[in-house]
This record gives C-alpha cells, sequence and structure tokens, in this order.
C-alpha cells in the first residue's frame, strides 16, 4: 500500500525572531528531506512566533513576517512543506492567521485559520479576521492533504470534518496549544472524535517552549483513521517526529463536499532512506509534566530574553526551595545564586535548611543578616509613626529590606531576582508589595501551595532514583510552613489551612464559582466568605506581580483579568442566612 512520509516539526521558536525561527524550520526541513519525508509540517505563526499579540499592528512586522516565509518557500525541494505565518486576510482586508503550502521553491497554497480563539490567554479576533469558504486539499506525492490551525480541530463539523468528507487522507492541523495539567487528555479525545467524523488521519503537530505565562508542551500526535496514535513527539522539548501514513483509496464518506483539489509534488521514487519504527512516548505523569513545564518555562524567559544567571532569597523554607531546584535544573548549578538573608526571628533550623538545600543543589549561598538594616529602619520610621514601627508594619519592613538586597544583588550583576510566591498566596494577598513579591520572574506562581509539596517530594523522588541525596531536607518538608516575621509564625495564623484552602481557590479562581454555588459544592460558608474576601482584596496587589509560568487552566495574568476597582461582593454567609466570622481582611503579608 503507498503511504506519505510525514515530518512533524515541534519547534520552539521565539516571538518576533524572524531570521532565526527560519533557520529552526530550515534544520527541521533539510532533516525531513535526508530522512526521505513526503511533507513537514511546521507549528502555527512558525514564522513570527506565537503569540506575537501586538507586534501585529506594525505593518512592518507583517510585511517581514511574510518575506521570512519566501526564505522558507524557496528551500523546499522534493519534500513540502506547511508552515505558519501571517498572512492577509481574504479579500484583503486585515490580516489571518495562515499556513502556507511550499513545495518546488514556491508557495502554491495559502490557509486561512476558521475558528479564532477569544478566551482564556487568547485574543485572536483582535488582530486577524477569519477565514471562510470550503478549505482546499493539496496533492502531495500521492496523497491529498487537508490543512486547518489549532482551533479548527476543536469543533464538530468544521474544517477537519469538511477535509475528510472530501476525501483527505490526512489532514494536518497546525498548534500552538499551551500546556496545562490535564491537556494531552483533553487533545487525545478531541482527536478521536475528529477522525471519526472525518474517516481520515490527523497530524497534531503542536509548538514547543516557553513564551512569557506561557509553556508549550509539544507532545505532537499522530492518529490514523480509525483511531489508532501511531506516534507522539516528546514532551517539553523539541522533536522531529517523522511516520509514513498509508494512502488507499479513500472515498468521502457521508456528504461530500466541494473542495479545491491542487496537485502540488509528484510521487517520490521507490527507494527512500529506512526510518525507525514511530514511537508513542508513555505521557510523564502529572507531577513530572508540571515540574517540567516549570523548568522548561523559567529556561526560556531568562534565556530569551538574555539573562545568563538567577538570583534567589533563600529562607529554607519549601517555596524558595522548589525555585531554587527548578533553577537549577534550567539553568545548572553555576548559574543560580543563593542569598540567604536571616532576621532576628529567623529559626536555626530554617539557617541550615537553607545551606543544606544550596550545598545539594550546588549552587553558592551568601548569608547577609538583615539585623543591622531592620534597627536602622526601626529608628528611622520612629519619629514619622511617633514610635518603632509593629505589628504588620514591621513583618512587611524585614520582607521589604530582603527585596531591597536582591535588587541590589539583580543591578550590580545583571542576575534576574525569582521570586518565590506560590498560587495560594497571590491568591489571598498573603504577600509583601516590593518585597517577596519583588523580582523579573515568578516561577511558582500558578502553583498552589498544597502542590509545591508535592512538587518537592517528586524532585527528592527523582533525585533518589538517581543515586543522590533528595535536594530539599526533610525538615523543609515536615515543619509547618512560616513566614518568620514574628516569634512563633505559622501560615495557618493568617490562613484556612493550606489543605481547607486550596479546593476554594480552585473552584473560585479556575472554575469561576460564585460563594453559594462552593456552598452548594460542600465547602463550610465561613471558610467560603473568608476566601472569597481574601482573594477579591488582594486584586490591586496581583496586578503588580511579576510575570510567571501557567500550568493551570486559569492562571494570574492573561487568564484572569479582574477589575481592581471592584465593588461586587457574593457573600456566602448572607446567602446562608449566617453573618458570623466575616469581615476583615487578613494576611499578615498584606500590603
Amino acid at each position: 500500500m503507498p503511504s506519505l512520509r510525514l515530518a512533524a516539526a515541534q519547534l520552539n521558536t521565539v516571538v518576533g525572531d524572524l531570521s532565526g525561527n527560519v533557520e529552526r524550520i530550515l534544520r527541521a526541513l533539510g532533516a525531513a528531506e535526508a530522512a526521505g519525508a513526503d511533507l513537514c509540517v511546521a507549528p502555527e505563526l512558525a514564522i513570527p512566533g506565537y503569540p506575537p499579540e501586538d507586534l501585529l499592528l506594525k505593518p512592518g512586522f507583517v510585511a517581514d513576517n511574510v518575506a521570512a516565509l519566501e526564505k522558507v518557500a524557496a528551500a523546499t525541494g522534493q519534500c513540502a512543506a506547511v508552515v505558519g505565518f501571517v498572512g492577509a486576510a481574504p479579500g484583503g482586508t486585515g490580516l489571518a492567521n495562515a499556513a502556507a503550502v511550499c513545495a518546488g521553491g514556491r508557495v502554491v497554497g495559502v490557509y486561512h485559520k476558521r475558528f479564532l480563539p477569544n478566551y482564556g490567554v487568547f485574543d485572536e479576533q483582535r488582530w486577524f479576521v477569519r477565514g471562510d469558504g470550503p478549505p482546499s486539499l493539496f496533492g502531495i506525492a500521492g496523497a491529498w492533504v487537508g490543512v486547518s490551525i489549532c482551533e479548527d480541530v476543536w469543533f464538530d463539523d468544521g474544517p477537519v470534518a469538511h477535509a475528510g468528507r472530501g476525501g483527505a487522507d490526512v489532514v494536518v492541523n497546525l498548534n500552538a496549544s499551551p500546556y496545562n495539567r490535564g491537556r494531552r487528555t483533553e487533545r487525545l479525545a478531541v482527536l478521536r472524535s475528529r477522525v471519526a467524523e472525518a474517516g481520515c488521519a490527523i497530524a497534531y503537530v503542536n509548538q514547543v517552549g516557553g513564551q512569557d505565562e506561557l509553556v508549550f508542551d509539544g507532545d505532537s500526535l499522530l492518529m490514523a483513521a480509525d483511531g489508532t496514535l501511531l506516534a507522539s513527539g516528546a514532551q517539553f522539548a523539541e522533536d522531529l517526529v517523522i511516520v509514513d501514513l498509508a494512502v488507499g483509496p479513500h472515498r468521502p464518506h457521508g456528504v461530500s463536499e466541494l473542495l479545491s483539489r491542487l496537485e502540488v509534488t509528484e510521487l517520490r521514487p521507490a527507494e527512500r532512506p529506512a526510518r525507525p519504527a514511530p514511537t508513542v512516548r508513555p505521557a510523564l505523569s502529572d507531577h513530572a509534566e508540571v515540574y517540567a513545564a516549570l523548568v522548561l518555562g523559567t529556561r526560556d524567559y531568562l534565556g530569551k530574553n538574555g539573562f545568563t544567571d538567577a538570583v534567589i532569597g533563600l529562607s529554607g523554607g519549601i517555596d524558595s526551595s522548589l525555585v531554587a531546584a527548578v533553577a537549577v535544573d534550567a539553568l545548572g548549578p553555576k548559574r543560580v545564586h543563593g542569598l540567604s538573608m536571616p532576621s532576628r526571628y529567623s529559626s536555626e533550623g530554617s539557617r541550615d535548611d537553607a545551606a543544606v538545600l544550596a550545598e545539594r543543589l550546588g549552587i553558592d549561598l551568601k548569608v547577609v543578616p538583615i539585623e543591622e538594616a531592620h534597627v536602622a529602619f526601626a529608628s528611622m520610621l520612629a519619629p514619622v509613626l511617633g514610635r518603632e514601627p509593629f505589628g504588620l508594619t514591621d513583618e512587611n519592613l524585614q520582607s521589604r529590606l530582603r527585596g531591597v538586597l536582591l535588587m541590589a544583588v539583580s543591578n550590580a550583576t545583571g542576575w534576574i531576582v525569582l521570586t518565590t510566591g506560590n498560587k495560594s498566596e497571590m491568591a489571598t494577598g498573603y504577600s509583601t508589595l516590593y518585597g517577596d513579591s519583588a523580582g523579573g520572574f515568578a516561577v511558582i506562581k500558578d502553583v498552589p501551595k498544597t502542590l509545591v509539596y508535592d512538587l518537592c517530594r517528586y524532585r527528592n523522588t527523582q533525585a533518589v532514583l538517581e543515586g543522590l541525596p533528595g535536594p530539599i531536607p526533610d525538615a523543609v518538608l515536615d515543619k509547618p510552613p512560616s513566614a518568620e516575621l514574628r516569634p512563633d509564625q505559622r501560615d495557618d495564623q493568617s490562613l484556612p489551612t493550606y489543605e481547607q484552602l486550596d479546593p476554594v481557590l480552585q473552584g473560585y479562581v479556575e472554575r469561576d464559582l460564585t460563594a453559594a454555588e462552593l456552598v452548594a459544592e460542600g465547602f463550610a460558608p465561613e471558610l467560603v466568605d473568608r476566601v472569597v474576601r481574601l482573594v477579591d482584596g488582594a486584586e490591586y496587589k496581583r496586578r503588580q506581580m511579576p510575570p510567571g509560568v501557567r500550568i493551570t487552566t486559569k492562571a494570574f495574568g492573561k487568564d484572569r483579568r479582574m477589575p481592581i476597582t471592584n465593588r461586587y461582593r457574593s457573600s456566602a454567609l448572607e446567602e446562608s442566612g449566617s453573618r458570623e466570622g466575616s469581615g476583615s481582611r487578613e494576611g499578615s503579608g498584606g500590603g
């Protein structure tokens, strides 16, 4: 039976790096040619990088992206290429998220994305005009190939179904699909629905790499017409996945579609290089997947923005321990630097834990006590306040002194400061503006506190499997979490326990449930009311936080855009008929 040899080029592109992206595509195309491939498919908007956002408002950028596409087209030979770029919309009014079919040194056809996502982190309707009309089929090496882009594959009776009913042997789907937990399961379910509907194979080719808050996980999927997964790309790494797709006498099933057909390339000679059998890689476990996303997101944010090294405030606590481990795995130990800044309230155990962590990770650690500065600032403030600062003011003063030190090191060295706040803290405002929130990148910004513990245990387990001691001391995992800004402080004195807090936050922040709906799901009204008040009152803080890796379905930043000035309140206590325990703003890290 004849076959189409298809190469899925899973690339780590950089937004705006037109020449660099062209080089990445050409390297993949060259490797595909050498492997005897008939078709090489690059990701969505591979030429400009995804998402280009308001670069698209610059006519010069759009023109340069078209010129870059011509360089890719000129390099095509026997192996055709499908490449994502920004093109003119149908009718010439506006821009289109487009895919160019290139062969024989030129662009032979263009597909315009039909469905433009405008939810969550996506704003495509801001920049693009949707395509219309029946899609084309392209004859490549004896196979009929349909083209679609990302969102197009998620709709029933959409472009994929139309191409299949029109006689496609395979539909290629170019993607820039960002990662979140559970994403692979969703994709597989959608692809199986599409192949059942279209009656043909699908090549789902996804981007990989970090871009600001987003992480693209790759994991390209090639599925046969019977729903069998033939091959998959690596998760969180570049890859070139090559598979031979059977091409038989394909008959349109269901309703016939009026599709235009264009012969692009002829059959190759029978001889071509042998290739290894395609593999379906086992999916990473949930914790391995999240950890890999944090590592890749951190590595790419720093690398793509010109930072070589990172500095982290190491308190001996769980959050800074995880951030340090991720940073070492992203950059290497010689490029990660720890700063321990103990105060009068820092326990000896926490100081020791920071030192042990640094030693096991192989990073340098400098110790800079803040007592002298703490005393000086307190005496400076006494005439202004009428007495030396106390309570929340004094607690936040310590945190801000540490922020000053970290930023001073950053200024002097060029190292970026990695902040250590987690999602639970950011949600409730349990942080200090210009203190522990000061820095350039928030590695675990979207990681709830309970998951922080799970990821630390995962990282220790991986070390043990490699015959090494777990980098995160057992004492860090066992001791109650504390900011150590006053005597005998614990987080659960200011917040619900994280085991109580995180499920409520997941419902309120990620699922957008109201207080009443959370109570209906079984959460105590007093708990819900307390959490909702904390979250709503901390919006002004979150707006000032640095970007960080997105790993959930709704992260703070592009995903969740609530107004700062907002008087809408949903009270679980009022709706349940109780008023007990409502009221005060909490969080000793507040302000």
